[in-house]
């Protein structure tokens, strides 16, 4: 039917259909333009002004604060140096997020398959247990990974009583104590998907795989992997981006030494009072977010289209 075709009261009730949809939708948008897009614009306009003395912010138009991320003005004439300080951080932050992401799925991926293959009354009892540590407050989590990667935590007394090691490993306040806090703090966020898709898996056809002399990698990579890759997906990403803001894991667990994104950014507006760089610094990890959000959606159009 075409609008010529319309009657004037057709018309009217159309518009009053749009005007309706747009009164219920208004308070959602002001919601997301209040806590999300203003926070956002701020930010952005602060990283091109100057630092005040005592925190805050001076309204004149400055990028030093994105020149400051690579470079070091030196006291004396005012040339640049290169200083990769800041990018190493970044570097850092990149390589733990993946660490945890890759340690995540690994450990994720038998959970999430051994929780689908369970019969049906008792998988509610395994994700019950998977999600049970989010009943407790991060802090309280993190600071029990403290107690047990220290030297006279559990691992340590462990292995010394077997006779394994002779004195204390020196695991705590170092990257490999992040790197495990941030699978112990994110691997639910692997897990959880990875079973959704897990659990459309038809088993029918794995058997039929074996049937068919194929061993246990071609099944895996033929069968199971290609169910499982929206799950894949969405869990690596899930993992992925919290772990490069993470800031109470490092904060405790590297304590104060190995810096990540999230903890440069609160000493920034902290101690430093440098609130533009700190606007920087957080708008450049929204980059790489946003950059692994738009990997994530080719990704997932590409498998939208093989299926389909």
């Amino acid at each position: 039917m075409t609008a010529a075709t319309l009657t004037q009261a057709q018309i009217e009730e159309r518009r009053r259909t749009r005007r309706t949809r747009r009164a219920l939708l208004a308070p959602a948008l002001i919601i997301i333009v209040a806590i999300s897009v203003l926070p956002l614009g701020i930010t952005f306009v602060y990283s091109f002004l100057k630092p005040g003395t005592y925190g805050g912010v001076i309204w004149e138009f400055s990028t030093d604060a994105y020149v400051q991320f690579l470079f070091e003005r030196d006291i004396f004439d005012g040339t640049l140096q290169f200083n990769d300080s800041y990018l190493t951080i970044f570097m850092r932050s990149i390589g733990l997020a993946f660490g945890a992401t890759v340690g995540a799925l690994i450990l994720g991926f038998p959970t999430a398959y051994f929780i689908a293959t369970k019969p049906r009354e008792q998988r509610n009892l395994w994700l019950f247990l998977i999600t049970l540590p989010f009943w407790t407050n991060l802090l309280i989590r993190t600071y029990a990974m403290l107690l047990i990667l220290r030297d006279e935590g559990m691992i340590n007394l462990t292995l010394m009583g077997v006779g394994v090691i002779e004195k204390p490993l020196s695991i705590l306040y170092t990257d490999t104590a992040v790197f495990i806090g941030l699978i112990y703090t994110y691997l639910p966020f692997m897990v959880l998907p990875l079973y959704a898709s897990l659990e459309k898996l038809d088993f029918r056809l794995v058997e039929a795989g074996y049937d068919l002399y194929a061993n246990r990698w071609r099944v895996l990579r033929h069968i199971i992997t290609p169910v499982a890759k929206p799950g894949i997906i969405a869990g690596c990403i899930l993992v992925f981006i919290p772990g490069l803001g993470a800031y109470i894991t490092p904060a405790l667990l590297g304590g104060g030494k190995k810096l990540m994104i999230g903890n440069m950014i609160a000493i920034q507006f902290g101690s430093s009072r440098n609130w533009p760089f700190g606007s920087a610094a957080a708008l450049i990890l929204m980059a790489l977010v946003v950059i692994a959000l738009l990997i994530y959606a080719r990704a997932a159009g590409k498998g939208a289209r093989a299926h389909g």
